[in-house]
């Protein structure tokens, strides 16, 4: 689909929502589900939570039945389904498997959940999974497409694919990512089926914040920071994603959509480098960047679509900052730190998520 479609259709999104729930939701952003924790309120709260603050979409990382069970009815919530990374090898071995795994964990959900992704593997290419990827993508998709479902089938990727992303315009994938991600992308681009890629400004921030300004991490400056020939960069993000973007069109790989699937900023876990305040600061310019649809400067006026990660802070993923990414504290599910004016524009903090608004 082209940018002016696009553009078009997400003002019509926008504008149905503001009528319907009075609520000024960014419906080009969602939000990533995680299970990693064993505090976590229980699905049909989480769902709850969703509905109250005018999200539309969602990523879960394996297709939990708790979670799916929860969603049956709410079809007005796209989810993206992740296959485990642990399941690949069998199911690229077999279409059988593949046909076994689809009538389980995705079957059953098809009449009154609004599955609109499905995502194999996170994060395997460039890796000793990465080949792997490729025959389920395939598999997946014929059999979806053998029975006209509207489910799209791709893969998530993070920028370690990339051997080169400074400036922009040189962006160019490993050997490694060449091998196993560009017949992937070309699959993806023939069936115009977008690419998902996890992108985080904090890391490179984090590993060399001298160099690498604050303001140009959290979209907080209009100053152009980085010249790429005719092009103009103001924040990292614009950056990334158009490395990507470059590395992709040397592949031969033009016009490809790329939505971004986590993005995010831990609230704690490194010192002065993660405080409430900088992820507060990252998280609302994010949102304000997706809704101007105005794009990157590589791919102008074309809006991009993003997933925040994460709704909760995790405490069974890694200790540091890995538990510190999300919106809101598990036990009473209140937000980690003040979200109003960006994602929730109408939530009250005081009021507990998942109950009817007033």
């Amino acid at each position: 689909m082209d940018c002016l479609k696009k553009t078009l259709l997400f003002l019509l999104s926008c504008t149905a929502i503001l009528l319907s729930n009075n609520i000024v939701a960014a419906t080009n952003v969602g939000l990533n589900y995680g299970l990693l924790g064993d505090n976590l309120p229980p699905p049909p709260q989480v769902i709850n939570l969703y509905k109250s603050i005018g999200i539309t979409k969602i990523r879960i990382f394996d297709p939990n039945v708790e979670v799916l069970n929860a969603l049956r009815g709410h079809q007005d919530i796209g989810v993206t389904v992740g296959v485990k990374d642990q399941d690949l090898a069998a199911l690229a071995a077999s279409e059988e498997a593949v046909k076994g795994w689809f009538a389980t964990n995705i079957e059953p959900y098809l009449t009154d959940v609004n599955i609109t992704f499905i995502t194999v593997g996170n994060e395997v290419i460039p890796g000793p999974l990465g080949s792997q990827v490729l025959p389920v993508v395939k598999s997946l998709t014929n059999l979806v497409e053998s029975r006209s479902l509207q489910i799209s089938i791709t893969t998530v990727v993070s920028m370690a694919n990339l051997g080169e992303s400074y400036p922009p315009s040189s962006g160019t994938f490993t050997p490694l990512a060449r091998e196993q991600l560009t017949p992937v992308l070309k699959f993806l681009s023939e069936k115009s089926v977008p690419i998902l890629v996890n992108m985080y400004p904090y890391f490179p921030y984090a590993s060399d914040p001298v160099n690498i300004h604050l303001d140009y991490a959290t979209f907080n400056t209009e100053a152009l920071v980085v010249q790429d020939g005719p092009l103009g960069y103001s924040n990292m993000f614009d950056a990334m994603y158009d490395a990507f973007l470059w590395a992709m069109e040397k592949e031969g790989v033009k016009d490809l959509q790329l939505v971004v699937s986590e993005t995010g900023w831990p609230s704690a876990g490194n010192g002065d480098l993660t405080t409430p305040l900088i992820a507060s600061t990252y998280n609302r310019n994010f949102v304000k960047h997706i809704e101007s649809g105005k794009g990157t400067p590589k791919r102008s006026n074309c809006s991009i679509d993003g997933y925040i990660f994460a709704t909760f802070n995790e405490n069974l993923k890694p200790a540091g900052t890995e538990q510190h990414f999300g919106l809101f504290e598990p036990t009473d599910m209140k937000p980690v730190y003040n979200m109003n004016g960006f994602l929730f524009a109408t939530f009250n903090e005081n009021q507990k998520p998942g109950w009817n608004r007033t």
